[in-house]
Formats: structure tokens, sequence, C-alpha cells
């Protein structure tokens, strides 16, 4: 399916069994996030510092008790679409791409403390900054290879960064060559063929002055630049093995594993790199001789055979699957499982976006989201054990996150404001307004659909419910002219700062077909104060200004109803040691995974 550029979770792909969870909240009371007596870890902001050039070299410390050697099995729910960098955004891929891709910087985890440090990957430090922060350059480290032995040169940096612009790369991250050569999708324009017909960026735009170094030019201070190139797409790719699409079922290692044996649909296979030094890396270990991942295990199935603990599955993990809803009560109630378990935040939003072409009256929207039933929808998900009710835009991993900002009142209201919303459709005098509310066609969805109809209904709506193939869920109310007036989605902050959500899910730029702009919300006063937010240096004020606009348009244009916030929680295998959470991406990390 052809998708845009957006990083999000892949639980709009859920098929669960969701047991006795389904519809035990429909009444108006009840049904919140975290009830009195919950033990969920408290949702906190990532707190990434900036490492030094020490920091940024190998190679990583290694693990008490770490060994060499053996298979790591990998159960997925979902297949991998995408192996290119360029074409990956999405949370199982972002974390499974750490394996064998490296871009000029990336996120140090801490193996005990699990604080991360943005540090030098490719590069030797995330950067240095001139001429007021128009200017970025990157130096090479020593000593790094591709999987064949070649050198990784700025040349093959540069491949990777000027393949964005082709047309077939339209899955991936935009940031950087937006910022190089334009918004939306005016930065195409810049180089229309990528790099494959001879003709390259202008050395005013991107320089690559000798084989180590690489110079960013941008039209204005860009603060967020190490950020920026720590996503997959900014990684080397050598010019003569790039095969364009292609590329996507067998791209070159840059890291401590190569692939071997994908097999669409079925599973993939990563084999050490005997390229790979680990002297050039601080970030990764290679203990492990293979992993081998097999995609279709729903949670239901990757819970039982990881609480199970038997034969191969103890050593097993997964990267992105969920303990299943029905299955929670059973695994809280398993001390031995528990202590190999995990429930982590993870950066992502789930919202309902109102489709402002069709609602266009704000009272209607203030209707809706104080009628949302926010709290009981979240219970179809798994509860506590699966996100907190969430009361904006913006989520609780973003520095300067307002935990008290909730001004449709979801926290108070799990089962929605009828009364409040029955008064604002009076108002309007839109009393039984029809809406349209699209949703996938997985179980735990077709159940949250329920509790989502008899919320609205109560409070005045009359809604029709439209159930769309979970395969093309996202490619259907990314079309501009679709006829559905509410839809949820889900995105992620990319890193940890809201300039990472307000522009792409709510500037009046990313207003096109397939963009991650779902409510088509385009306002002149927001993308004016987007404008001026981008080009702040300095990074604690543009934090504040960020969040101050995302409250400001979530109350003055209501363009989505926020519903809660992610969580993780998610088993391992007895045999395994090293599993730690990478906070970024959201996802249960590889990267120093051994057998014990």
């Amino acid at each position: 399916m052809t998708l845009t550029s957006r990083r999000r979770t892949r639980t709009y792909a859920v098929a669960l069994a969701a047991g006795a969870l389904a519809l035990s909240a429909c009444s108006s009371g009840g049904g919140g996030s975290d009830p009195k007596g919950s033990k969920e870890p408290k949702m906190e902001s990532q707190d990434i510092s900036l490492g030094t050039a020490a920091d940024s070299t190998g190679p990583a410390k290694d693990l008490a008790g770490a060994k060499k050697g053996g298979t790591v099995s990998v159960l997925q729910r979902d297949a991998f679409e995408h192996l290119d960098p360029g074409q990956i955004y999405v949370s199982d891929e972002l974390i499974m791409q750490t394996l064998y891709n490296r871009t000029l910087t990336n996120y140090q985890v801490d193996d005990k403390t699990g604080k991360v440090k943005l540090v030098g990957d490719l590069a030797t430090d995330t950067g240095k900054s001139s001429d007021g922060g128009r200017t970025w350059t990157y130096t090479l480290k020593d000593g790094l290879k591709f999987e064949d032995g070649s050198p990784i040169t700025s040349k093959d940096v540069r491949q990777a960064v000027e393949r964005l612009y082709a047309p077939f790369e339209t899955n991936g991250p935009t940031y950087l060559q937006q910022w190089l050569s334009g918004e939306g999708q005016k930065y195409r324009k810049a180089l229309p063929d990528g790099p494959y017909k001879g003709k390259h960026l202008p050395t005013s735009v991107l320089d690559t002055p000798d084989d180590k170094t690489i110079v960013f030019h941008f039209d204005q201070p860009r603060a967020e630049v190490p950020f920026a190139v720590a996503m997959p797409n900014i990684t080397a790719v050598p010019p003569a093995k790039d095969t364009k699409e292609k590329y996507d079922k067998a791209p070159v290692s840059s890291g401590p594993y190569k692939i071997r044996n994908f097999k669409p649909g079925k599973g993939i296979q990563f084999v050490k790199n005997d390229q790979w030094d680990p002297k050039t890396d601080s970030i990764r270990h290679q203990y492990v001789n293979t992993f081998n991942v097999s995609f279709g295990h729903q949670w239901v199935d990757s819970t039982r055979r990881l609480q199970a603990d038997k034969g191969a599955d103890r050593n097993g993990m997964t990267f992105t699957n969920a303990v299943d809803p029905s299955q929670i009560s059973s695994v809280l109630k398993d001390k031995a499982t528990m202590a190999r378990s995990m429930t982590k935040t993870q950066p992502y939003v789930d919202v309902v976006s109102i489709n402002l072409d069709r609602v266009k009256d704000k009272k209607v929207r203030e209707a809706i989201a104080w009628a949302f039933p926010s709290g009981q929808y979240l219970q179809q998900f798994g509860g506590p054990k699966a996100g907190e009710v969430g009361g904006g835009l913006v989520g609780p991993t973003l520095k300067g996150y307002d935990p008290s900002f909730d001004p449709f009142e979801k926290k108070k209201y799990p089962g929605g404001n009828a009364k409040k919303a029955k008064e604002l459709l009076k108002e309007a005098g839109k009393e039984g307004y029809e809406l349209v509310y699209a949703y996938g066609n997985g179980e735990t969805h077709q159940d949250a659909s329920v509790v989502v109809q008899q919320a609205l209904e109560r409070a005045g709506f009359k809604v029709q419910k439209k159930e769309i193939d979970q395969t093309t869920y996202y490619t259907q109310i990314g079309k501009l002219d679709n006829k559905y007036d509410l839809y949820r989605s889900s995105w992620g902050a990319d890193w940890p700062s809201a300039s990472t959500v307000v522009p792409p899910v709510y500037g009046g730029k990313n207003v096109y077909d397939d963009s991650a702009n779902y409510s088509h919300l385009k306002v002149p006063s927001v993308d004016k104060e987007i404008d001026r937010v981008a080009k702040v240096s300095d990074l604690n004020q543009a934090t504040t200004d960020w969040i101050k606009l995302s409250e400001k348009l979530f109350t003055d244009e209501v363009p989505a109803v926020p519903t809660f916030y992610n969580r993780l929680f998610t088993l391992w295998g007895s045999g395994l040691g090293g599993v730690k959470y990478n906070s970024v991406y959201g996802a249960v990390d590889p990267t120093a995974v051994f057998v014990k």
C-alpha cells in the first residue's frame, strides 16, 4: 500500500481476542485509565542528553554475564513491509533496523538505567554547527565498512540523503530533506530523479568536500539537526549497490548484523556481519549469532508462548508485541513471568481525528470532544497496561508536557460528558447531527466502535459506523476526499520535541493525500506560529513554544480528540539477558541481547 511519511505504531492493525474486556465499560461512568491502586509506572518525559565525542567512541561497554553465541527467536505480529532505511517509519521496523543500519547520530541506551544519550554513530559526534545554526558539519569515523568490506565514505551518506528525493521514496521521515529544499512535497523539485541520472544537490545545500566530511547548509537556524540525522534514512548507501525500489528487499548492512533469508510475509534472519568493527560503535553489541524473526504471531499467540517459556521460546522475545488484553490478569498473577516483563511509556498518542472538511462547526467538534468515551475506549485495548487517558494532543514523553492540561475533562469523565455535549449541539442547532465513524476491522477496534457509538448517541449524535480493511486503513483515511467524519490515528514524536508532532500533524502545509494531517487543519495563524517557532534557536524556549501552540490549536480549533497515551507491556523468555527498552522508538531494544 502507498503511504506517506508518518511515524506510527502498528496498533491500527490489531486483531485481538479481547475476551472479557470487550464491552466491559459501556456505562457512562468508570473505565478510567489509572484506577486507584494501579501500579503502572508514572508517565514521564524522555530526558535525552547530547553526548560527547568520547561518548561516541566504541566499543560499547560489555554487560556483566554476557555470552556470545546462540539464536534468538523474535515473535512479531506484523510482517515488515520495508527494509530500505529510507522507507522505514513504523515502530517495529524502526527498532529492527538498528541491527543492520547505522545513521549519522543515534541513541545510546544505558543498559542499567535506561537513560538515553544522543551520540555519534557513523559520525564522530553529534555535529558541529556554525553560521548561527544554519550550517552543520559531520565527520565520519575511521574504520567504517559495509558488509562487503568496502569503506563507508561521505559519498555514501550523500547517496542516502539524495535518494530520498526520488519518487519511490514515499514512507520515511522528511525532516532533513524539507529543511534543505522546501516544505511539504516541494523538496522533491530540487532533485526529482534523486541521484540516479548523475545530478546532485548543489554544494551550497549538501557538500562532501572529502571522503570523511558531510556539510548541510540550511536557510535558517536548525537547532534539532542532531536528532533529525538519527532517523533511519540518514544513513550510508553505496551508489554502486543502490538498486532503487529493489533496495527495499536487500539493503547493504553497515551494522553488526546483515540480512539473510528475507521471506516477505513470513520472516527474516539477521546474522553476524564480520565487517562490523565494534571499535567504531558505542551503541551496539554482537553477542547473538542469529536473530530469527517470524511474522504472523497475534498477541494471543506470542503472550501464550512467552509466558509458557518452553523449548525455543525460552530464547524468545518480541520487538513490539504487547501482552494480549485477555491474558493480562493471568500474567499479572504469574511472578516468574512478571520477572521477565516490562511496562514502559511509549511516545505514541492515540487520537480520533475529526475531518474538518466535513465537520465545519466548531461547536459540533467540541461536542464530539466532550462526548467521546476515552477511558472506556482505552479499556478495550487493555486498560492501564495499554496506556493512560490523554488530555491533549502531545504526550508525556515530551519535555514541557503539562499533565493538568485536559480542557475537555477526559480524565474526569472517562465515559464522556453527554450532558455538556448535548448543550453544545443545542446551541449550534445541530441536534441529531449525523457522524460517520470509521475504524479498522480488527476485533478490538470492532468492540471499541460499539463503545464509541453508544457514547456519541447518548450525547445526541446519530452515528453511522464504517468498517475499513485494516491492511488499507491508513490509505483510506489518508485521502483528502474521504467520506468519514471521525477516524482513529496514532502518531509518535520522532524525538522528545513537539516540533515532531505539531508541524507534521497539524501544519497547513501538510494537507495533501497520504499526509499525517488527518484532520486537514489549515489555519493561517497556526501556520504562522509554526514558522516562527521553527526559527527559535534556543531548544528550551522552542520546546515551551511548541507545547503552548499544541494546546492553543487544540482548544481553538478542536481538530482531534485525544484518547490515550500508549504503554507497552511485554514479555521475553527466561533464557535471555540484556533485554532493555528503547524509549525513543517505543520498542524492545535488541542491541545488547544475549543468550544466557
